[in-house]
C-alpha cells in the first residue's frame, strides 16, 4: 500500500500572459477556500490579460496587488503572498525555500521555452528552474491553439523533466451549462493533481461506484 502524498501547505502559483486568466483566479480562489497558502507571481503581460478578459483590474506593485488578491479571493490577511517579478529573496527563487509544488496557470509559450532551456530571466522562470532541479511538482497549463513543431519539442522536453502538462483542455462529459462550469473543470483536475480536496465537478466512476455500495 502506497501513502497518500499529504495535502500541500503552501502552493506556488504563477500567472502568465497567455488567455484563460479565468482558470488562474478561480483556482487561486479554490486554494484559498481549501486553506492553502498561495505565493503568487504575476507577468506584466498577465496583468493585461486579466484587464482584458476579467473585470479585474491588478495594480502594479506587489502590495497593492497582494491586497486586491487577497479580497478577491475571500483570504485571510497573509493568506495570499504577491512576489515582484525580481524579488529574488522569494521562498519560490531557491532550493532552500519551502518545498511548495509550482502551478503556471495559464502557461504562455514563451514560458514553455523559457523552461525548456533553463532560462531564468525573472522570478516565474527562475520559480520553474528550481522546481525542475529540485524534483518539485510542476504543473504548467498552456492555452494555445493550434501548437506549434517548437511548442510541442518544449513540452515534450519538459515532460520528460518531471513536468506535468496540462493543456487547459474542459471536457464535456460532465454536460457543462456555463463558461464557469468548463472552467472548474480544468481547475477541478489541478486540484486533484494537487492532492487538494474538490467538489466541482465528480470524479470519473464516483457515481458507479457509489451505484454499487450495498443499501
Amino acid at each position: 500500500m502506497t501513502t497518500p502524498a499529504p495535502a500541500p501547505r503552501t502552493v506556488n502559483l504563477a500567472i502568465t500572459g497567455a488567455s484563460g486568466a479565468q482558470y488562474a483566479l478561480r483556482l487561486l480562489q479554490c486554494l484559498v477556500a481549501a486553506g492553502t497558502r498561495v505565493h503568487v507571481m504575476v507577468s506584466r503581460a498577465a496583468q493585461v490579460v486579466i484587464a482584458t478578459e476579467t473585470d479585474l483590474k491588478l495594480p502594479g506593485s506587489p502590495r497593492a496587488m497582494q491586497e486586491c488578491l487577497t479580497e478577491f479571493s475571500s483570504a485571510e490577511p497573509g493568506q495570499v503572498l504577491v512576489f515582484g517579478r525580481e524579488d529574488w529573496f522569494a521562498p519560490p527563487a531557491s532550493g532552500s525555500g519551502e518545498k511548495a509544488p509550482l502551478v503556471i496557470c495559464p502557461c504562455s509559450t514563451g514560458t514553455l521555452s523559457a523552461l525548456a532551456t533553463g532560462a531564468s530571466n525573472n522570478l516565474i522562470e527562475r520559480a520553474g528552474d528550481v522546481a525542475l532541479k529540485e524534483r518539485r511538482q510542476l504543473i504548467l497549463v498552456p492555452r494555445e491553439a493550434p501548437y506549434s513543431e517548437v511548442h510541442l519539442e518544449n513540452m515534450l522536453r519538459l515532460t520528460r523533466m518531471g513536468a506535468v502538462v496540462m493543456p487547459a483542455s474542459p471536457g464535456f462529459y460532465h454536460k457543462p451549462q456555463s463558461v464557469e462550469d468548463l472552467v472548474d473543470f480544468v481547475v477541478a483536475r489541478l486540484l486533484d493533481h494537487l492532492n487538494l480536496p474538490q467538489d466541482l465537478m465528480p470524479r470519473w466512476g464516483e457515481a458507479r461506484v457509489e451505484a454499487k455500495q450495498p443499501r
